[in-house]
């Protein structure tokens, strides 16, 4: 990748900062400089030592936060997934399901458009034959694991009398396709995803809500 590839967006301002822990602060420190590293030098040809290197750390105390490479890029998928299908987020809640949907939507919409995402899953598409692990890290950790919470959300939905969905899973899967998968092959063959707007976003996601609601709403 070219040496000004897009940088992980999460480390935390000065403001932020005084509150994490100095421990927790120096990993999202070295997560950031690991994503970096993998976007210049790609997963298979970068090195602990040069992740240590390059955030001016001893290998010992990378080591101390993240046993692996691929430790480190389990780290960098999961806070992608925080961002739009965490703890804080409507599906963890009892929010009505179209709030949730939109929510979940306009995330995911968000994450595609960033180009620094898809730079590391064109990573994972390049390297799955030389790092096989690869893939399925990105999959359980990143699409998976949204599937696995976008479904139970929807089964507790079902089971609260706001959707009739008998196969939560399958609606899950045809929601987040809905939402995703025109722009996600675009990003794929190098399309500048950051061009779409804030406006067609909040129109594909609205139809996306309202198409399934027609379907599954009681």
């Amino acid at each position: 990748m070219a040496k000004g590839s897009p940088q992980l967006n999460i480390k935390a301002n000065n403001t932020t900062s005084r509150k994490v822990p100095r421990g927790s602060k120096r990993r999202i420190e070295l997560a950031a400089v690991a994503e970096r590293t993998f976007l210049k030098y790609g997963f298979s040809d970068t090195t602990m030592q040069m992740i240590a290197s390059e955030a001016g750390s001893s290998k010992e105390t990378l080591y101390r936060h993240f046993s692996s490479k691929e430790a480190l890029f389990t780290e960098l998928i999961n806070a992608r997934v925080a961002s739009i299908a965490g703890p804080q987020s409507s599906l963890a809640s009892d929010a009505p399901p179209e709030q949730a949907l939109t929510e979940l939507g306009i995330g995911l919409m968000r994450l595609l458009v960033k180009d620094d995402a898809m730079f590391l899953l064109r990573i994972v598409m390049a390297e799955t034959h030389r790092a096989p692990d690869l893939g399925r890290i990105l999959y359980q950790h990143g699409p998976g694991i949204t599937l696995e919470r976008l479904t139970a959300y929807l089964r507790a939905a079902t089971r609260r009398g706001q959707l009739r969905c008998p196969d939560p899973q399958r609606a899950a899967k045809l929601f987040l396709g809905s939402v995703a998968s025109h722009y996600h092959l675009l990003g794929l063959i190098g399309e500048p995803l950051n061009r779409i707007t804030a406006t067609e976003m909040r129109l594909h996601v609205s139809a996306a809500v309202d198409m399934f609601l027609s379907h599954f709403a009681v």
